[in-house]
C-alpha cells in the first residue's frame, strides 16, 4: 500500500506541474486584461506623461514587463515560500485574498456535503428496499425533479419559501448588525441562520443525483449470490442490507466524494453568487473574467491538488471498506 501510495504522489508532481501551464497559458490567451483596463483609465485621465510613467510602474510591479516564461517560472517558484502573486483588481496579496474566505468555503461546503451524504445514502436504500412501491416512485420522482432544475433557480425559490415560511435571511452569511463584528454567540447563531438556504439548496440538487446512483447500486448488489447466501444462512434482513450490501453499493458514491473535494474550493460559485456569499467561487469567477492570472492560476491549482489528493483518499477509503479491493 505505501508503495502505491508513494508512486500516485509522485505522478501527481508533473500532473500540478502541467496543469499550472495549461492554465497559465489559457488565462493569458485572450488579448488584454484588467490591468490593461486601468492602464487605458490612466491615459484617459491625464493624458501626458504622467499616465505612461505610471502604467510602466504597475507593468514592473505585477511583472508584466517580463516574458511569459519569466512571469510564469516567477509565480510557480513563490508557491515555495507560499507567496503566490498580487491581485489586479483587489492589489493585494492572493494568498490573504484566498485565506479571508477559505474559513466560510470550508464551513459552506465541507457542511453541504456532509449534509447531502447524510440524507442520500439512508434515502437511497430506502428506495431501493421499497422497490416500485408508492414511496419509491415518489422519491424517484422527487429526484428527477431535483436533477433537471438549476442550481441558481432552486437557490431563488427556496430563499423565498424559508423566508416567507421561517422568515431566514436571504443573503450573505451576517445580518447588517453582525458585519465586522466580533465572533459572538449572537453571531454565531445569525451565522446558522444564514446557512440554512444554501444547504438546503445544495441538498436539493445533491442528494438526488446521489440517492438515484445509491438505489440503483444497491438494487444490483441485492441480486449477487453472496447476498442469497448470507440470507440462507438465517441473518436478519436489516443486517444483510447494511453490514453486506450497502457496504458493497456505497463504493460509487465514495469514488464521488474524492472528485467533489475541488468544491470545497470553488464553493457552490453560482449559488454562492445568487445568495451574495463570501466564499472562495465567486472570486474565481471574478478573477477570470478580469483575466487575473495570478489570482484565478492560484485557485485553479489549489482545486486541481485538491482532486488529486481527493482521489487518492478515496481509494485508500474504498480498499479499506470492500477487501476485495487491492492496490498492490
Amino acid at each position: 500500500m505505501m508503495t502505491y501510495i508513494l508512486r500516485r504522489i509522485l505522478i501527481a508532481i508533473p500532473t500540478l506541474m502541467l496543469i499550472s501551464v495549461l492554465s497559465f497559458v489559457i488565462i493569458r490567451l485572450p488579448s488584454g486584461d484588467y490591468l490593461d483596463q486601468k492602464i487605458a483609465q490612466l491615459e484617459q485621465q491625464y493624458g501626458d506623461s504622467s499616465s505612461m510613467t505610471q502604467a510602466e510602474g504597475l507593468r514592473k510591479r505585477y511583472g508584466l514587463d517580463k516574458p511569459a516564461w519569466q512571469q510564469y517560472t516567477g509565480w510557480v517558484s513563490g508557491f515555495v515560500r507560499g507567496d503566490f502573486g498580487e491581485s489586479f483588481r483587489y492589489e493585494q496579496e492572493v494568498k490573504d485574498l484566498i485565506w479571508e474566505r477559505l474559513g466560510y468555503t470550508f464551513l459552506l461546503s465541507i457542511g453541504s456535503l456532509l449534509f447531502t451524504y447524510a440524507l442520500a445514502i439512508p434515502i437511497g436504500i430506502y428506495s431501493a428496499t421499497h422497490k416500485y412501491q408508492w414511496s419509491d416512485n415518489v422519491l424517484t420522482l422527487l429526484a428527477f425533479f431535483g436533477m433537471s432544475l438549476p442550481g441558481f433557480l432552486v437557490a431563488l425559490v427556496v430563499s423565498v419559501a424559508i423566508y416567507k415560511i421561517f422568515g431566514a435571511p436571504l443573503f450573505g452569511l451576517y445580518s447588517p448588525g453582525y458585519q465586522g463584528a466580533p465572533m459572538s454567540l449572537g453571531k454565531l447563531i445569525d451565522l446558522m441562520k444564514h446557512l440554512m438556504v444554501p444547504l438546503v439548496v445544495v441538498a436539493i440538487n445533491g442528494t438526488a443525483g446521489l440517492m438515484r446512483v445509491m438505489r440503483g447500486n444497491l438494487l444490483d448488489t441485492l441480486g449477487e449470490p453472496f447476498i442469497r447466501t448470507a440470507r440462507a444462512k438465517g441473518l436478519k434482513e436489516s443486517v444483510v442490507i447494511v453490514k453486506h450490501a450497502a457496504r458493497i453499493a456505497v463504493n460509487p458514491l465514495i469514488s464521488i466524494i474524492g472528485m467533489s473535494l475541488p468544491e470545497i474550493l470553488s464553493g457552490t460559485t453560482i449559488i454562492s453568487i445568487v445568495l451574495g456569499l463570501p466564499t472562495v467561487g465567486p472570486l474565481l469567477f471574478q478573477a477570470l473574467q478580469d483575466q487575473d492570472m495570478y489570482l484565478a492560476g492560484t485557485i485553479i491549482l489549489f482545486m486541481s491538488l485538491l482532486l488529486i489528493v481527493g482521489n487518492l483518499v478515496a481509494d485508500l477509503i474504498l480498499a479499506w471498506i470492500d477487501p476485495r479491493i487491492r492496490y498492490e
